[in-house]
């Protein structure tokens, strides 16, 4: 990593000299006199200071644009002094969107991961953040590289947000934590009553209906590695399978939040319906086998493409083989604030009587029109049919 050298932050002429240029944001962010100071707590529980709201954040991800384009609805750009290129590559649909409508995100500077070791220091520090947002996955890097206090030398905080770890935990907290830092609070708590309501139609009606729940296996990733097989334990994806009434195979046999099975164990759990994670990973893996589910995508293409999952040899001779129960879903559902979405369709394909009458795409739709600054565009989702429960 390319981080300010000792001597630098040592050097306290050295950096009143920056300021005075101009060059560090965090010793003028109160010029204005419009910013005030905040604590927050973050989502590794650390009471950070901010002065609120900011004007100029750092994403650590850049898939947090999910949760800043509900906030900053009008230009969700017009913060963002620079961000991680995942968005970019791991979801380039989605920031095609965003560029059509917002061409200055073209400009927005990018880094790489702070777990890679391309996250460079020196260039977030001259971008004049008023903060920069972190996953909570990037902790233990930037305590090794003692980011935090480096930045904190310049009066510049960092916070940790979490939509992917324990998501049905985490979102709230993580939304309001946005909405605060944002001074967006209504807009933020808007959303989360909108996610409630929505996670309800689901829960309620399991929790009254009691159905007997489908043996579900999750293969997470589909296409972007051969290995197999990737999976989700008893969260994220494998914990939205149990809210929308179904049994993830893995729940029991993998600790944490992300793991792997063997073929063998697969087959031996006989899943009734397999549900592959997916999305358009042109970026990393040029032609391979991923499926292109995300917003626009051409679901022919995404259903060829599935229908070639059916011959893995860990879904040799299963149930789900058998009765043709394959499903596609959006990967990028599991770190994003509209997880809520993914339940509701997970809840249709485990009971399509019982849910007869919920409409994920109408959800999503919904959820555009209410909060996002560009139009829904369907794709999310596709299955190659068949029977939803063993008969």
């Amino acid at each position: 990593m390319a981080f300010l050298g000792k001597a630098f932050l040592g050097k306290p002429t050295i950096l009143a000299g920056l300021c005075a240029l101009g060059i560090l944001s965090a010793f003028d962010v109160t010029a204005s006199g419009a910013a005030k100071a905040a604590s927050v707590t973050d989502l590794a529980g650390r009471t950070v200071e901010v002065r609120t709201p900011v004007r100029r954040v750092i994403l650590g991800e850049g898939r947090q644009l999910y949760v800043v384009a509900l906030l900053d609805r009008e230009d969700p750009t017009r913060r963002i002094a620079g961000w991680r290129k995942d968005l970019i590559q791991a979801d380039p649909d989605t920031y095609a969107q965003y560029l059509r409508a917002f061409p200055e995100i073209a400009r927005i500077p990018t880094f790489g991961g702070m777990d890679d070791g391309t996250f460079d220091l020196e260039k977030a520090i001259a971008l004049q953040p008023d903060v920069l947002i972190l996953n909570v996955e990037a902790q233990r890097s930037s305590e090794d590289a003692r980011v935090i206090e480096k930045l904190g030398a310049l009066g510049i905080p960092v916070v940790y947000a979490d939509f992917r770890h324990k998501p049905l935990e985490h979102t709230e907290p993580t939304i309001r934590l946005f909405g605060r830092l944002f001074g967006q609070e209504e807009r933020a708590e808007a959303f989360i009553a909108f996610r409630a309501e929505q996670i309800r139609r689901v829960t309620d009606v399991i929790a009254a209906s009691k159905p007997q729940r489908p043996k579900i296996f999750i293969e997470r990733i589909g296409g972007y590695t051969p290995d197999c097989c990737l999976t989700f334990g008893n969260e994220n994806f494998g914990r939205l399978v149990e809210m929308a009434g179904g049994s993830n195979i893995a729940r029991d046999l993998i600790p944490g939040t992300f793991g792997q099975l063997s073929p063998e164990r697969v087959i031996a759990a006989d899943p009734d319906q397999v549900v592959v994670t997916s999305a358009n990973w042109e970026a990393y893996v040029p032609g391979g086998g991923w499926i292109g589910v995300g917003p626009g995508a051409d679901l022919g293409e995404a259903a060829r493409k599935l229908s070639a999952f059916t011959g893995r040899p860990a879904y040799t001779g299963i149930r789900a083989n058998a009765t043709g129960s394959f499903h596609a879903i959006w990967h990028q559902f599991y770190n994003s604030p509209y997880q809520f979405v993914a339940l509701q369709q997970l809840a249709k394909w485990f009971h399509p009587t019982l849910f007869a009458d919920l409409d994920p795409e109408a959800t999503f739709r919904a959820l555009h029109e209410r909060f996002l600054p560009i139009p829904y565009q369907p794709g999310y989702f596709v299955s190659l049919g068949g029977k939803a429960t063993r008969p």
